[in-house]
């Protein structure tokens, strides 16, 4: 069997490499200096590593001709929003089109997605759309399949290898063959969702599930901050309970809790249901980074303060950048009239510049700022002593620390900085 994976990222990638194991596989990526650095043995987003590149027999290409006639194609591109927080199908359209150059229906191929959709994008758009480029028929010449990705960007313990994986086929054949593939590939085994439009919904809703539960911490994180009450507090008692949900309060970006909402949210809108659970939970957690600079203004007490953000990506220990709402913090605090640097030793600076206009700033080797705020809880930044802090900060400066990662100064404890949590 011959497979192609389209999209080279945080999903395409570690997927490839596994089915590469026991597949003759093919890696298609438009990007042709993410081809050459994967063949160069470096994975820019810290997924797989140099070894696992080499030994996998992973084939990579930039030229979609290179992939023509194989027997499943899987199309693992982004699916993002736009400006209007509507779904952005332009990367599925395009990788659509790629795949319907490539069909040979004397295979009877198979093409599967795993990009984040709504119900019924599969089938309803996609599978047109191949059947208006190829002339050839869905059901017939070729299959459609569905099954949803479950990467979690620098996790080690749930990789691809290891996780249940979800699937549907449009037909009985469809599903078995794709539970024989992603069996191969993972020890978490597979779950035969009952259609391809039940896998497409799972997917979207696991990802609005936790957005709901962190927006409802968020929520009574402003609740208890009126009250004067730190929720680390409260949620260091709440826990105690067996089945209290550990959720933390914070910046919710990314790629997928982020955005899939939305694609949820549109499709019911579509429908003419309002889905007011899910559009409340996303207008929380988007609110939450100006709340946090009228927070962090408040302590300040003035305007014109220089700051130093630590943390750019959307979560801790990875490159990703996507989605990031620390631009957001950004955005809000300069809008308050402040200076704002931003530094993270794992944010590549001119993807920072491409994505923000952001200009990466050193780690300072001396007093140069007036307040210092930990966004992302890189274990570089979890790692750093008051002693740290103060070395860089003004005396009287600020440390506002949004993800607790360093411990509050006890109220007696001779101090040169002063201490904002939520």
């Amino acid at each position: 069997m011959k497979i192609v994976v389209i999209g080279l990222g945080y999903v395409g990638l570690p997927l490839a490499v596994q089915l590469a194991k026991h597949f003759d596989t093919v890696g298609l990526d438009s990007n042709a200096a993410r081809i050459a650095e994967l063949r160069d043995g470096h994975d820019r987003t810290g997924e797989v590593d140099a070894a696992a590149l080499a030994a996998c027999g992973l084939a990579l290409t930039s030229d979609a001709a290179d992939c023509s006639g194989a027997d499943l194609y899987i199309v693992t591109v982004p699916t993002p929003i736009d400006a209007d927080n509507r779904p952005d199908l332009s990367p599925v359209r395009s990788a659509t089109r790629t795949v319907a150059a490539l069909l040979d229906a004397a295979k009877t191929p198979t093409v599967v997605y795993e990009s984040t959709v709504y119900p019924g994008v599969t089938e309803d758009i996609c599978g047109p759309m191949i059947e208006d480029l190829s002339g050839l028929v869905r059901g017939r010449d070729f299959f459609l399949g569905y099954s949803p990705e479950r990467i979690n960007p620098g996790d080690r313990e749930h990789t691809v290898d290891k996780i249940m994986k979800v699937l549907a086929g449009e037909n009985d054949q469809v599903t078995e063959l794709l539970a024989t593939v992603y069996g191969k590939v993972t020890s978490g085994g597979v779950f035969r969702a009952r259609s391809i439009r039940a896998a497409e919904a799972a997917k979207v809703i696991e990802n609005a599930q936790r957005d709901i539960n962190i927006a409802f911490i968020n929520e009574v994180t402003k609740i208890f901050s009126a009250l004067d009450i730190s929720v680390w507090d409260v949620l260091d008692a709440a826990r105690t309970k067996w089945n209290f949900l550990p959720f933390e309060p914070g910046l919710v970006g990314g790629h997928c809790i982020g955005v899939d909402p939305y694609y949820l949210s549109h499709r019911a809108q579509e429908l003419g249901i309002d889905p007011q659970v899910v559009l409340s939970g996303r207008a929380i957690n988007d609110g939450m980074a100006q709340w946090m600079a009228d927070g962090i203004h408040a302590a300040l007490g003035k305007p014109g303060a220089d700051i130093l953000i630590l943390g750019l990506t959307f979560k801790e220990n990875v490159p990703d950048l996507r989605n990031s709402k620390v631009i957001d913090l950004v955005q809000a605090l300069r809008g308050h009239g402040h200076s704002v640097a931003v530094h993270d030793p794992h944010a590549d600076p001119a993807e920072a510049r491409h994505e923000y206009g952001l200009d990466l700033a050193s780690m300072p080797g001396e007093p140069t700022y007036d307040c210092v705020i930990g966004a992302v809880r890189h274990e570089a930044f979890r790692t750093l002593s008051g002693a740290d802090l103060a070395a860089i900060l003004r005396p009287g400066g600020l440390v506002a620390d949004i993800k607790r990662m360093w411990p509050a100064p006890a109220a007696d404890a001779a101090s040169t900085h002063r201490y904002w949590s939520i």
